[in-house]
């Protein structure tokens, strides 16, 4: 369930732990969406340059930006005050294209923690099938802390800046440098926080918003399609919130036991065997990539490069902007793990295209593939809203010696991402708010057993078995699974079989009749000729597009 982002591109998840008791998992309570009476959303006009954003993306797909449409809610920051200090949520709505009044409004979100909603309600929309888009409204939201929603959380922007410190195998001089920047990056989130959102942005405060936002709809009950950390965004509002629930579709599916610091440890077996299958991959097409015949060629080619980049990052100025990239082992770890997120042609040709491009010579290709900016920063958001929720939601270790011994022992067979990952996620050491405790998800009366979830057997951001303990929670569910694929949240990715189950489902109200129903995957992508095989300009910001994710 990661976010995808440029500055790391790391497995964390999507997902998050929640911050309910078992008191507030089975109702509204005191602190739930209870005490506090939302006002009606008002629709306008969106920002031209929001319109223009969801036009570049999405249009090409279907002309969604001449329609949606944009509105602001105010929620309390803390719902235990429900008349106390209030923050904004910014919700999107594109609208239903068939005659009279729509069928709903499902509401979105794409994971993360810290994934932006407002832009994911789009392009849900555009992906649905026509049937879908005549009978739908789709309401997308940008979560508390999250884009558009007003606080923005933001720690250190210049954390970005290439080259970083190599994230290393544990040993102790990189242990040593990212102990002292992940503490810094921590110290700087309670610095930045002027009003208190730290310590009320777990996921049981986004249930609370959910909450108010299927109010603020003005709807009896709520329907809803989450993927990756939305499927434990989802299943703890129906947890918290069980009578309110209609339709709910979760995609990409987290485990709610091992939330969260075992979830990231799980990634790193399943990031590693995905990666390992696409070098595969690049080998089996040798005549367009050139980096080695065997699987063994192409790894000893990128983990040699890796040690060289150690030595000595690249660096690329480019001749018109000025602009100076730079690639070292940590960037190009974390661009090139979009592979393990989707099979599809833009990502996996791109990125083996940007490693030929260096082998050939070509620096600026491998470059504008690979690598970040030297100097001015990035946007942090999403990276400081994923370690706000997931460092509060439950409590992560706090002795150094266990993160080193879980970490040291998956490295030994799994070296791609578990470093990585443990330095994504080490803020939690230090963080400045305190932990809640997890919703018990599925501990409830008249849990909803409709249910329907979608999940690929060789999800690296999700792993399957975190699904299965999913499914065994929430009881009545059905789960659709892809066999064999790769590609972390299935629904719009390709799979006619999958995106039926889906539009049955919401159109129809049917599920399969069988607990568990099994589609086939769509098979590897096969990428352009030789005479064709140009690295994919802008084949990072494809990656970022098509994955989505959870970290």
């Amino acid at each position: 369930m990661k976010r995808i982002v440029v500055m790391a591109a790391v497995a964390g998840l999507g997902l998050t732990g929640l911050g309910a008791t078992s008191a507030q998992a089975a109702g509204p309570s005191t602190g739930s969406a209870g005490g506090f009476e939302p006002a009606a959303a008002k629709w306008h006009a969106c920002p031209a340059d929001f319109v223009q954003q969801v036009h570049d993306l999405y249009d090409v797909i279907y002309p969604v930006s001449k329609i949606v449409q944009c509105a602001e809610l105010s929620v309390p920051l803390d719902y235990a005050k429900p008349s106390g200090k209030k923050i904004t949520l910014q919700l999107t709505r594109t609208p239903h294209t068939g005659k009279g009044k729509a069928k709903g409004d499902i509401v979105v979100n794409p994971g993360g923690p810290g994934g932006g909603g407002a832009l994911f309600g789009p392009r849900v929309f555009a992906q649905n099938s026509a049937a879908m888009r005549d009978a739908y409204n789709v309401i997308g939201f940008d979560p508390r802390g999250v884009g558009m929603s007003v606080p923005a959380l933001t720690c250190d922007k210049n954390y970005s800046n290439a080259p970083r410190p190599d994230y290393g195998t544990g040993d102790r001089a990189s242990v040593r440098t990212w102990l002292k920047l992940t503490k810094g990056y921590a110290e700087n989130c309670a610095k930045n926080d002027k009003i208190g959102l730290l310590n009320h942005i777990k996921t049981i405060d986004s249930v609370n918003d959910v909450e108010s936002i299927r109010r603020a709809l003005g709807n009896d009950k709520l329907d809803y399609y989450g993927a990756s950390y939305g499927t434990y965004l989802g299943s703890a509002y129906a947890t918290v919130y069980p009578k309110k629930v209609d339709k709910m579709v979760l995609d990409g599916n987290v485990g709610p036991s091992d939330a969260w610091y075992d979830a990231n440890l799980n990634q790193d077996i399943q990031f590693d065997k995905n990666f390992e299958y696409y070098l595969g991959w690049v080998a089996k097409y040798d005549s367009v990539y050139h980096l080695g015949k065997k699987q063994s060629d192409v790894r000893a080619f990128f983990y040699g490069l890796r040690k060289a980049l150690t030595k000595k990052p690249l660096l690329y100025t480019d001749p018109d902007s000025g602009q100076t990239l730079a690639v070292g082992p940590d960037e190009l770890t974390d661009v090139i793990l979009n592979a393990g997120y989707r099979r599809s042609q833009a990502v996996w040709h791109g990125y083996a295209s940007g490693l030929s491009a260096l082998a050939k010579g070509d620096v600026a290709t491998f470059a504008q593939t690979f690598g970040a900016p030297t100097t001015g920063g990035s946007d942090d958001n999403s990276n400081a809203v994923y370690l706000a929720v997931q460092c509060t939601d439950v409590q992560w270790p706090l002795s150094w010696k266990k993160w080193q011994r879980d970490n040291d022992r998956i490295q030994r067979k799994h070296p791609f991402e578990t470093w990585a990952n443990a330095w994504f996620n080490a803020p939690c050491l230090f963080w400045g708010a305190k932990a809640g405790k997890p919703v018990d998800i599925g501990h409830t009366r008249d849990l909803p057993n409709n249910i329907l979830m979608f999940q690929s057997t060789e999800d690296a951001a999700t792993p399957y078995a975190g699904a299965l303990d999913m499914q065994r929670r929430l009881k009545g569910s059905r789960l659709v699974v892809q066999d064999g694929d790769r590609t972390h949240c299935i629904v719009h990715r390709g799979s006619a079989a999958v995106d039926a189950y889906f539009d049955a489902y919401f159109l129809r109200g049917e599920r399969p009749s069988a607990r568990t129903v099994h589609v086939p995957q769509l098979g590897d992508p096969t990428p352009p000729a030789a005479a064709n095989a140009k690295s994919l300009t802008g084949a990072g910001a494809a990656a970022r597009i098509e994955a989505d994710v959870i970290r």
